[in-house]
């Protein structure tokens, strides 16, 4: 069979027929189905480029957003820093001021105690130097009324030194 014998087997009229209907066909589905299919995929299309917009919108402020906690977050910590700078310029002047009013308290004890030492020490002395009269007095006294010889009244006078000296 050869090309002209299989162009005339070719029924023309049903051929012609088909091609209405397959226009026809085209015509149904591109005003019915094709035309809403392209609707849905324009704005499928318009929701995606939205999507993407606001996806770069949001990703534009999560960085304006991160940038300002950054910021925040150093001037947080510069905050921090002073405080403990603060904390620890108060403590030390506090530390200074516990340490000289202690020296200040030591210094008045120390003071004190030198002048009770000084007070007892002149109480002692006067209360030897009276100690030392009475008993001149007496050894005198004793001395006058039995006129011992020299060498008793050198024990006497040794006794009465030995007795002031244990008191």
């Amino acid at each position: 069979m050869d090309t002209m014998e299989f162009i005339a087997d070719i029924q023309w009229g049903n051929a012609l027929y088909q091609l209405v209907i397959f226009s026809l066909l085209i015509w149904v589905v591109s005003r019915w189905a094709l035309k809403p299919l392209l609707g849905v995929m324009k704005k499928r299309e318009q929701q995606v480029n939205d999507n993407l917009d606001n996806a770069e919108k949001n990703r534009v402020e999560a960085e304006q957003y991160l940038e300002q906690q950054r910021e925040e977050l150093k001037k947080a910590r510069e905050e921090t820093q002073a405080m403990l700078d603060n904390a620890t310029k108060m403590s030390e002047q506090q530390g200074k001021e516990i340490l000289d009013n202690a020296k200040e308290e030591a210094d008045r004890i120390k003071e004190a105690a030198v002048s009770d030492i000084n007070r007892e020490k002149e109480q002692a002395l006067e209360s030897v130097r009276d100690q030392v009269a009475s008993l001149s007095v007496a050894i005198a006294t004793k001395v006058i009324e039995k006129e011992l010889d020299e060498n008793e009244q050198e024990k006497l006078i040794d006794s009465y030194l030995k007795e002031v000296g244990n008191e």
